[in-house]
């Protein structure tokens, strides 16, 4: 119980610092977050359920956006940078317990 507390742990401290503005976002940090949820959905998240049927759709559509700029990414421009950060965000929705605290850090307009 106490691993399994530590682990948790340790990927929200990898999440916050993913998700953080101040964070140089790379293809590793993307590839977490893109497993992180994968794995979630193999696992059958018991938070998923609490995800209305079109909010999942809209999780999805994310994911897949950010797994495709990742394949298509070129450069690390700003602002693909930020675009990709807050696609990973959104999909990452309803599974990351801070996730609306992250999105207004990122998205004051959220």
């Amino acid at each position: 119980m106490q691993l399994e507390t530590s682990n948790k742990h340790k990927v929200t401290q990898r999440l916050d610092r993913i998700f953080d503005p101040n964070h140089s976002l790379c293809k590793d940090d993307i590839i977490y977050v893109l497993e992180f949820i994968k794995k979630r959905v193999a696992d059958k998240d018991p938070r998923l359920l609490d995800l209305s049927q079109p909010r999942l759709l809209e999780n999805f559509q994310y994911f897949a956006e950010a797994a495709t700029l990742l394949i298509h990414r070129r450069t690390g421009h700003d602002q693909e940078i930020n675009r990709l950060r807050q696609l990973l965000m959104e999909a990452v929705h309803g599974l990351y317990p801070q996730d609306q605290e992250s999105r207004s850090e990122i998205n004051p307009s959220s």
